[in-house]
């Protein structure tokens, strides 16, 4: 996580490194429908790679204890992110399945959704950012098991490079109880897939 003041890098720097991308890929900067497009991309950079400003693991801090005995699996499925290829900085679309077994807490379903963004709005690898997402649940809220699916489309191969268009990743990290319990591990990857 870096601080916006730890930055060595000024909004005008990062509109003059866009200008020098538009006069190399061979447009004119300086031509009307690029004139504004520096500042509309470092802008967009800025929302795009929100999650280095955030700490994902403090969205799970508050949490719930009166579950009326609640101990099943907890699943929110089909969280929609995009993130970007740390290789291409280009976009990976996806949705992430995340599922935990509480043993006396629960944390509210939103804050699933933001530990999600928090991570991909970052230079990424599928991989990485589904491990970081699970671990963040499992050092944080401490439950039986965590399990995290991801699946996505990365647009360095289907833009570019092998051209494999509808092409996607699933990547999963299952931790205690949802990788140690045959059972409650089948039971995640139903509800996940379902």
């Amino acid at each position: 996580m870096t601080d916006q003041a730890d930055r060595d890098v000024t909004q005008a720097e990062a509109e003059a490194a866009v200008r020098t991308l538009i006069r190399w890929a061979g447009d004119d900067p300086d031509r009307e429908g690029v004139l504004d497009t520096p500042g509309r991309v470092a802008r967009s950079y800025r929302e795009l790679f929100a999650g280095y400003d955030t700490c994902p693991r403090t969205y799970l801090e508050r949490t719930f204890e009166e579950v009326g005995g609640y101990d099943e699996m907890v699943v929110l499925k089909d969280i929609r992110f995009v993130s970007f290829c740390e290789h291409h900085m280009l976009p990976v679309v996806g949705k992430a399945h995340v599922g935990y077994l509480p043993t006396n807490r629960v944390v509210g379903i939103s804050k699933l959704a933001r530990v999600v963004h928090g991570f991909a709005r970052r230079l990424q690898i599928q991989e990485k950012m589904t491990s970081e997402i699970a671990m963040a649940i499992h050092d944080v809220l401490k439950p039986a098991g965590v399990g995290v699916v991801i699946e996505a489309e990365h647009s360095c191969m289907t833009l570019r490079g092998v051209n494999t268009a509808g092409s996607s990743l699933t990547t999963s990290h299952l931790i205690g109880a949802m990788r140690d319990d045959p059972r409650t591990r089948e039971e995640f990857l139903r509800l996940a897939r379902g």
